[in-house]
């Protein structure tokens, strides 16, 4: 997996523990900032205007020569195509596929947002739109967001665009399953992405609206008034669990059924939801998985803390459970947006990739700013309860199993159903050396690349060197600067790449011959 949140610059990680510490990653503007960015200074003077956004860091940037862009390629290109691809190579590399090495078919499936920054930069700049449409269609329409990723990647299985608004990227993972599963593709990137330009501005409140008029997402509280505005990336790589296991893969938690319809017309208006839209995908989906709903100990909700929305998703999801259980109280539900909004055509998956690293972690992370329930939702006669509190994720004999659920305006409806993880067999006891290289395709980054290893290692001193070792030798592409270094165990490989040039002479360290280690790993190699 690999994403961009808000609050959660370059890591997943990053984002992860921001959920488990309980953080609201929401930037509040002054005026000052507000003007700087160009906004109209009347907006500041009416009262429905909010100076709130969840804000993403660096989106005007791109590494365009690694991707093979000319500077003019990359002004035209919006943001959302510029971070899904580079999200799309971390996602892989997370993984441990390097593509142009792997001769299994990759399917790319993720949509994204209306391109603003076409409407707000390109349409008025004519120096970049003095020539051709063309170059400007394709980096801009949400039509070429997969495809790109497939040329430049070159992954050869189905690459589609997904649009189905606010759940456009769960409904991208349903679909990258279905193909999974038929064997149109043998690896899926599975997505969304949603940034706005202007990205440093607020946003105008309406009553009875969907948008927050304080900046604060209060998901089912009796205070609810809608969400912010945000942006954000997620991606995640999928696999038939039977080849991820005989692969000896990454596997952080398996998708056991997944869903999709509409309301279709039996609602009060186009932008509404339905409770018997939502329970019936709920319950498709746990159908599908063969799940007793009593299993299902944590639900991500959909959870836009909408007066009108979060009744309907909870009477959505009794519905759904009721026709298996008359337990009460058993279920957790909670929502990412409390943390860092509501991420448009990214909302899904955030979502998912937020229950996936709980069944991981075995913790349940808090949703925010929920006291008092709203007056139309009777948790206390439900299976459910809002988890405000970081809580370990305890279970009997069952397998902790979640659901997610995604609705998009327009009726558009997907729910995934999780478990965690199979326990896999650890890897045997390899040679007392390893060799550890990496490489990069200028020496900056060779340096970049070395300083997030050690990083990673100094937080995760319990890996196993050398399945670390075996993932960067097969699972990466190879470029022509390079850094190899020989090491014995984590702290070894830390120093080691601190101090490439270290030579190691004490016979009593190794009860071996010395060995010296003489591999600099700053010339560039050829072959």
């Amino acid at each position: 997996m690999a994403g961009r949140f808000p609050g959660a610059k370059r890591s997943v990680e990053q984002f992860w523990q921001n959920l488990c510490d309980g953080v609201e990653s929401i930037s509040f503007f002054t005026d000052d900032e507000l003007l700087n960015s160009g906004l109209d200074p009347a907006f500041l003077c009416d009262l429905n205007y909010v100076k709130a956004r969840a804000v993403l860091e660096d989106i005007e940037m791109l590494d365009a020569s690694f991707f093979g862009f000319s500077p003019r390629e990359a002004a035209l290109m919006d943001p959302q195509h510029r971070l899904f691809l580079e999200c799309a190579w971390e996602a892989l590399e997370n993984a441990g596929y390097n593509p142009e090495a792997d001769k299994e078919l990759t399917g790319v499936y993720a949509g994204a947002s209306l391109s603003s920054y076409l409407i707000n930069n390109l349409v008025s700049d004519s120096n970049l739109t003095k020539s051709s449409s063309l170059p400007i269609t394709i980096g801009n329409d949400k039509d070429y967001l997969s495809t790109r990723v497939s040329y430049k990647l070159n992954l050869k299985g189905p690459s589609i665009s997904v649009n189905t608004a606010c759940s456009t990227s769960l409904v991208a993972v349903h679909l990258a399953c279905r193909g999974l599963l038929s064997y149109q593709c043998d690896r899926a990137l599975a997505g969304g992405v949603t940034i706005e330009v202007p990205h440093q501005e607020g946003y105008f409140y309406q009553e009875g609206g969907i948008t927050s008029p304080d900046g604060h997402c209060r998901a089912f509280d009796a205070k609810a008034q809608g969400c912010p505005s945000g942006n954000g990336v997620g991606i995640v790589i999928l696999k038939r669990l039977e080849d991820a296991l005989a692969d000896g893969d990454c596997i952080y938690a398996v998708i056991k059924g997944s869903a999709i319809n509409n309301d279709g017309s039996e609602k009060v208006s186009f932008t509404a939801p339905s409770v018997t839209g939502q329970a019936q995908v709920i319950a498709e989906a746990q159908a599908i998985a063969g799940f007793d709903p009593e299993t299902v100990t944590y639900i991500e909700t959909h959870g836009t803390g909408t007066a009108l929305g979060d009744p309907i998703e909870v009477r959505a999801l009794k519905k759904a459970f009721s026709g298996e259980t008359n337990k009460k109280g058993f279920c957790a539900i909670g929502s990412v947006k409390t943390n860092v909004s509501h991420l448009n055509a990214a909302a899904g998956v955030a979502g998912l990739i937020k229950t996936v690293l709980a069944l991981k972690h075995k913790i349940i992370p808090p949703s925010l700013h929920f006291e008092v329930s709203n007056a139309e939702i009777d948790f206390a006669n439900s299976p459910f309860y809002v988890n405000t509190q970081l809580n370990e994720w305890k279970t009997d004999k069952t397998p902790r199993r979640a659901g997610v659920s995604s609705f998009g305006i327009g009726g558009t409806n997907a729910h995934v159903v999780l478990e965690e993880s199979p326990t896999v067999e650890l890897s045997g006891k390899s040679r007392p050396w390893q060799l550890l290289m990496l490489s990069a395709k200028t020496n900056s980054a060779l340096e970049t690349a070395t300083a997030n290893l050690v990083s990673h290692f100094q937080l995760h001193p319990e890996l196993n060197l050398a399945d670390v070792t075996y993932t960067l030798q097969v699972g990466r592409h190879p470029f022509s600067y390079r850094r190899t270094v020989v090491c014995q165990n984590i702290q070894d490989a830390i120093v080691a790449l601190q101090n490439p040039k270290r030579v190691l002479t004490s016979a009593e360290e190794t009860n071996e011959r010395p060995i010296a280690f003489m591999f600099t790993g700053l010339e560039i190699l050829q072959g």
